[in-house]
């Protein structure tokens, strides 16, 4: 189905996901090479290395403590986490650090794969263009009422890790 800007915007809307930057792409089909997935499991580990500039964006995601720094060390990768890709391999999204961004799986990363599953017939189509590494939806990324137990925990983890590094 092909969509108008204000189309996909209403749609993502819709599916509760007003907040996310669309940005429009016109897909090139891409073959995939035969060690994709090697690729693209190499990709994610640098990914999660890099997130050491995302630190107050990932306290906002609430993992445990134990989660959160496995995630931020490559050990390992939370349950209902998605890696996404900006735009996609099979449509010319390249296996680029730049080109990825994680999310939850439920029911961000759900949503999204339906949003695009409807375009894919489309000449052009609308991809979710978070700014930053992580999609958080708005509503999440405030805090909220909490006092400050946000910035206490990143300052816990922020020592946590220096300590982890020395």
């Amino acid at each position: 189905m092909q969509l108008t800007q204000g189309t996909a915007e209403q749609i993502m809307s819709d599916l509760g996901m007003e907040d996310v930057p669309l940005m429009e792409h016109t897909p090139i089909p891409t073959a995939l090479p035969n060690d994709w997935f090697t690729r693209y499991k190499e990709l994610c580990h640098k990914f999660t290395m890099s997130l050491m500039d995302s630190v107050q964006e990932l306290a906002f995601m609430n993992l445990p403590q134990n989660e959160f720094m496995d995630l931020l060390m490559g050990r390992s990768i939370p349950a209902n986490l998605s890696f996404r890709f900006r735009v996609p391999p099979a449509w010319g999204g390249k296996f680029e650090i730049d080109n990825m961004f994680i999310c939850w799986t439920f029911p961000q990363s759900q949503r999204m794969d339906r949003f695009l599953i409807m375009q894919s017939d489309a000449k052009t189509v609308w991809l979710p263009n978070p700014a930053k590494k992580i999609y958080l939806p708005a509503h999440t990324a405030g805090g909220g009422d909490g006092g400050n137990a946000t910035e206490d925990r990143l300052a816990q983890m922020s020592a946590q890790l220096a300590s982890g590094r020395e």
